[in-house]
């Protein structure tokens, strides 16, 4: 699979206008593309296993999108072969009272994955530069010392947040950012369902309804984040996620391939560890 053709390169200008939500490349159905996302959640379990071993390195992999993008179902899918004692999740939901009392970026800190373990945040730190750009008024909430003139605090925020991710690559975490693509009319087909099925009720908020009048302001957040914070230490994927499955298909690939680029080894033992392994090997042989 071609990743470049989900990458926001660098230093580029994009529009979301330009990335379809229903593209499914070469693969036709989910028939077709489901014995290589097998293949890709086998390859990740055995990469994980020596990520842990090796305990060298982190994975960070963020999830951004509208809501009923399947950023859930995407994680619980793509991330089934992997141990879950080397993997944790973070969803970020509106700031407590504690983490309004902290810089937006502390309770993040708390939650990064350790050396040789996956995390995963199921929406992130971005959320700073979405609805809260979407919804200035939550500024006014998160008490701080004295707001930039209009537009600054984004460019601010935007260079926080890339010095912040070169910190993390430059201490061995790598951090790989998806924005699953749906169209407007997708949203609002999966919100029905949500509604006419019992068993996705629990799934509904009237919020979700009431955000949809701001997805024009939405998509002209996003297209100015990508801009700005796709770099080449922490690269921005737009995913075409009208069809799950494809979704699925290409978040898996391209994080195997971050995986793979890792040259992950198993550690060596020194001759002094082979040779205690020798010496348990003979005194286990000679048990009675």
């Amino acid at each position: 699979m071609n990743h470049d053709y989900f990458l926001v390169k660098p230093g580029a200008k994009i529009s979301l206008q330009d990335y379809d939500p229903e593209y499914t490349g070469k693969y036709l159905n989910k028939s077709d593309a489901s014995g290589i996302l097998q293949a890709d959640i086998e390859q990740m379990g055995k990469y994980q296993d020596i990520l842990y071993a090796q305990n060298t390195y982190a994975l960070l992999i963020i999830f951004q999108a509208m809501d009923a993008a399947g950023k859930d179902s995407t994680i619980k899918q793509v991330m089934s072969g992997v141990n879950p004692q080397g993997c944790q999740v973070f969803s970020f939901k509106s700031p407590s009272s504690e983490e309004l009392d902290h810089d937006y970026l502390w309770r993040i800190t708390k939650s990064l994955p350790e050396r040789g373990r996956i995390g995963i945040f199921n929406r992130s730190y971005y959320e700073e530069v979405l609805i809260t750009r979407v919804h200035p008024e939550i500024l006014q909430n998160q008490q701080l010392p004295h707001l930039p003139p209009k537009n600054k605090i984004w460019k601010q925020r935007f260079e926080e947040i890339n010095n912040f991710e070169k910190y993390l690559t430059n201490n061995g975490i790598v951090v790989v950012k998806f924005f699953l693509n749906i169209s407007k009319s997708e949203q609002k087909k999966r919100f029905l369902r949500r509604i006419e099925l019992p068993e996705k009720n629990w799934k509904f908020s009237i919020n979700d309804v009431q955000e949809r009048a701001f997805w024009d302001d939405y998509m002209k957040a996003y297209e100015d984040m990508f801009n700005h914070t796709s770099t080449e230490w922490a690269p921005w994927y737009i995913i075409p996620s009208n069809n799950k499955w494809f979704a699925r298909l290409t978040v898996s690939d391209i994080i195997c391939n971050q995986l793979k680029q890792l040259n992950l080894k198993y550690p060596t033992v020194s001759d002094k560890h082979r040779q205690h392994l020798l010496q348990a090997k003979a005194a286990l042989e000679n048990e009675e």
